[in-house]
């Protein structure tokens, strides 16, 4: 299948209560984990191509590997930038056939993020492309912070409001107590802030940092208007651990391909989790 726009996906999740998860997608082991879940399961998928796999097999492979997922299912598959860091990343992705862009404005001033994300926005539009855009701030585990930064971070609703009319972004990532690359659920969502930008703004919203929010808080937020959820962290955990677990049983084994098998299947198994869990099976 061609690969397909985020938009109408999303607009369809926050309109019905469900939400697309978006996994990274890290090697091709991980990759075929997703597309054989998302078959089993008849569902939309978001595949990002992410910040840190840039840097770990570079741009060229990290897209071509989505586009040879998408290629070889029937399911849809969107090609979607993972915090884009400038403008010049995001037209490139426009360039290579992106279908869902992605500028993490978050860390500039609240005037220069619109600035840019409206730039980009204007650009993606003609292509019929939909942008993604943050406000607010997720921090992630490797910072140096303490409850208040996280409180202080958050996304205000009276900005979001703003952000959105001034940008005609398409989708919003907010900051609601998530925080990137947590090992452990323990977070739970500030609901009340979720509901609050959720009443202004009706565009669907977005979280980052998923791996560490109980489900039940995530489940909960879904039925405010988050309709995209990341998951990364975890599949990283889980493809981790099916690889030490045939090691340690068969540590004579230098077949290394049964090691990465029994990764990809716990990868498999977290990522039909996530679709049932957020309601998205039967959803293609």
């Amino acid at each position: 299948m061609t690969l397909v726009s985020s938009k109408d996906l999303l607009i369809k999740a926050r309109k019905e209560n469900f939400a697309i998860p978006a996994f990274n997608v890290n090697n091709i082991e991980m990759g075929i984990a997703i597309k054989e879940a998302i078959e089993e399961c008849k569902s939309p998928v978001i595949l990002q191509v992410s910040q840190g796999n840039i840097k770990y097999i570079g741009f060229r492979f990290a897209v071509d590997l989505v586009k040879m997922i998408a290629k070889n299912t029937d399911m849809p598959v969107v090609l979607h930038l993972d915090h884009g860091n400038s403008f010049e990343q995001n037209i490139r992705c426009i360039q290579e056939g992106f279908t869902s862009l992605m500028f993490d404005g978050s860390k500039l001033p609240f005037e220069e993020n619109i600035k840019i994300t409206s730039k980009i926005v204007e650009i993606a539009h003609i292509c019929n492309i939909p942008v993604e855009a943050e406000l607010g701030k997720v921090l992630a585990t490797e910072d140096n912070f303490n409850q208040d930064d996280v409180n202080n971070y958050m996304t205000n609703p009276q900005e979001a409001l703003e952000f959105v009319n001034k940008t005609n972004v398409d989708s919003l990532a907010v900051a609601i107590g998530n925080i990137h690359r947590m090992k452990d659920k323990e977070v739970k969502l500030n609901i009340d802030i979720l509901k609050e930008i959720s009443n202004l703004v009706d565009i669907p919203l977005v979280l980052h940092g998923s791996s560490g929010v109980m489900i039940d808080s995530i489940k909960e937020g879904i039925k405010y208007g988050l309709a995209k959820i990341n998951i990364a962290t975890e599949l990283n955990i889980a493809f981790r651990d099916g690889i030490s677990e045939y090691i340690n049983q068969n540590p004579n084994d230098s077949d290394v391909r049964k090691a990465l098998s029994l990764g990809k299947q716990r990868v498999k198994e977290k990522v039909i989790f996530y679709l049932k869990e957020f309601d998205t099976i039967n959803k293609a």
